[in-house]
Formats: C-alpha cells, structure tokens, sequence
C-alpha cells in the first residue's frame, strides 16, 4: 500500500519538475509527517537532459542534492544524496484511481 500521494508537473519555464505532497495516508497521515502536507518535495528541479532532472529533494524534514529520471511513463526515481555519502533511492509511480 501507498502511503503517500505527490502531485508531480512540470513546473517554471516548462522544462522543471516540481512535485508536492498532497496526501499522507495508510498510517503516514501522524502528527511526525502531517506538518510536511502541501510541502515541496522537489522544487524547480532543473532538467538535465531528457527525462532526467537535479535538484534539492525534501523528504519529510531532510534535505538532499537529488536526481529525478523518468523510467517510464508512469514512474520515475528520486536518488538523493546528502554529502555524497549517504544516498537512498524512491520509486513513485503515477496514482490511478
């Protein structure tokens, strides 16, 4: 189960990725992750190459230098890396009701 929902567009001057939570449930929707509701996960990401952004992720409270590239059409992958040390990747997938 999914317990997350972000709204994920093209954003600026049409070639950025924004994506912004709009839904926490399944257990996520608590006092720790409901102050992060309609919070920017990625902020103007600029795109790179096709398919491909960089840019500052922010994951519940932390921030990292962070790449997004579409896998396809309904996924794409965040890797975000905090002084290149430490990294972790996500998956999103497109939501269909």
């Amino acid at each position: 189960m999914r317990d997350s929902r972000y709204d994920v567009t093209l954003c600026g001057d049409g070639t950025q990725l924004c994506a912004e939570l709009i839904w926490l449930g399944n257990g996520a929707d608590n006092a720790e992750n409901l102050p992060y509701l309609n919070t920017m996960l990625i902020d103007h990401a600029v795109q790179t190459q096709p398919g491909q952004w960089q840019g500052e992720l922010h994951i519940y409270g932390q921030s990292a230098a962070g790449t997004i590239t579409q896998v396809s059409e309904d996924q794409i992958t965040l890797k975000g890396c905090v002084a290149f040390v430490i990294c972790k990747s996500y998956q999103m997938y497109r939501y269909a009701d």
